[in-house]
């Protein structure tokens, strides 16, 4: 995440954009050739982290990086997927437990063991056998509220799913495209955790005729149409419930100038869904041993501790500190959603599908 408000607001989730590239590069083409001294990070928008920190990289391991970001989680994804027989670059960040299936199934990844990858803490790890992804951080897509509406109104604000499809809170609610957000696929995951295979059609329902707008991505519903963050104040935008992160409510204090003594939005807690991201070495990596070295960094404590002010993410090695713009603002949820991968590989792609005839069409 970069230091200016308006990035840093497109870091806090996973909006659509075009292709872009951040760095300098040594080399012109998609992807670092064969014993070159650049390594290319493929990403989502939302990878961020302090130049002093990436400068650290390439003066330890003599790599430069290159940064190329390719839009929504989802989008990035299927891109990669679609260009791995010639990837775009050497490591790619950002595929999530909600996509994770997609990845491995379709040989994104080779195996790769990051050193450090020993303090990882356990409830992160995935795929141990073959060690094709290297979790990185985690976060919860939540229900995020604008403060100064509710309050306005003496209304308060919802804490649960069940609270979102009550009469008060009809129209107020925007949220993702399940099949092309992150978090709007997590937030349908959530609701399937919450309310089991046989019933979250039936709460997506009621959710629909008590009015939720769905956008294509987080960008849009949470910049443009939530009331509540600096970018929809200035959007004039009328939509006091968003599905963000929780997260979310330090990255309003942080950025703000002047910094206000309580954050303007707020998190409901009830209705959390645990989101964890990886990163992994590509298949067909033209420069395997410089991403093998960028996967080390990715779990390093220098680059652990750098990402909560960064990506608005939390650390998953152990002994990383979190700063206290998190623990006073927007703590991690205690008793979030959770999903085995193997059940949301086994029915993410029915899933949207059944959300989205319910809910689109």
């Amino acid at each position: 995440m970069s230091t200016t408000k308006k990035v840093v607001a497109a870091a806090l989730g996973l909006g659509l954009a075009t292709l872009s590239a951040c760095g300098s590069s040594d080399s012109g083409s998609g992807g670092s050739d064969s014993g070159s001294r650049t390594v290319t990070l493929v990403s989502h928008n939302s990878f961020a982290a302090s130049k002093d920190v990436l400068k650290a990289f390439e003066k330890e391991t003599g790599y430069k990086l290159r940064v190329l970001k390719d839009g929504d989680a989802g989008q990035a994804v299927n891109k990669a997927i679609l260009t791995k027989d010639n990837p775009q670059g050497d490591v790619f960040f950002g595929v999530d437990n909600t996509l994770l299936s997609r990845a491995l199934d379709n040989g994104l990844f080779q195996s790769y063991e990051a050193k450090g990858s020993e303090l990882i803490r356990p409830q992160y790890r995935v795929d141990q056998g073959k060690h094709r992804v290297t979790p990185v951080d985690s976060g919860d897509i939540c229900v995020n509220y604008d403060k100064a509406y509710f309050s306005e109104r003496k209304l308060s604000p919802p804490t649960s799913f069940d609270d979102l499809v009550k009469p008060e809170y009809k129209n107020l609610l925007v949220t993702e495209n399940a099949s092309t957000s992150s978090p709007g696929l997590g937030f349908l995951l959530g609701t399937a955790a919450r309310y089991g295979d046989d019933r979250w059609q039936d709460y997506w329902k009621k959710l629909k005729a008590n009015g939720v707008k769905v956008v294509d991505g987080w960008e849009q519903a949470y910049n443009e149409e939530f009331s509540g963050s600096a970018g929809g104040r200035k959007a004039k935008a009328d939509r006091p419930l968003v599905v963000s992160y929780a997260s979310s409510p330090p990255a309003e204090v942080v950025f703000a100038d002047p910094r206000p003594e309580t954050a303007p939005t707020g998190v409901s807690y009830g209705t959390c869904f645990r989101q964890t991201e990886y990163a992994g070495l590509l298949s067909n990596a033209r420069n395997s041993e410089g991403g093998k070295a960028f996967l080390d960094f990715l779990v390093s404590k220098e680059f652990q501790e750098d990402m909560p002010l960064n990506m608005f993410v939390h650390p998953v090695i152990e002994g990383a500190s979190v700063p206290k713009e998190f623990t006073e603002y927007g703590p991690a949820a205690k008793d979030p959603e959770t999903m085995a991968p193997s059940k949301i590989a086994a029915n993410r792609d029915q899933w949207v599908r059944s959300w989205t005839s319910l809910v689109l069409k």
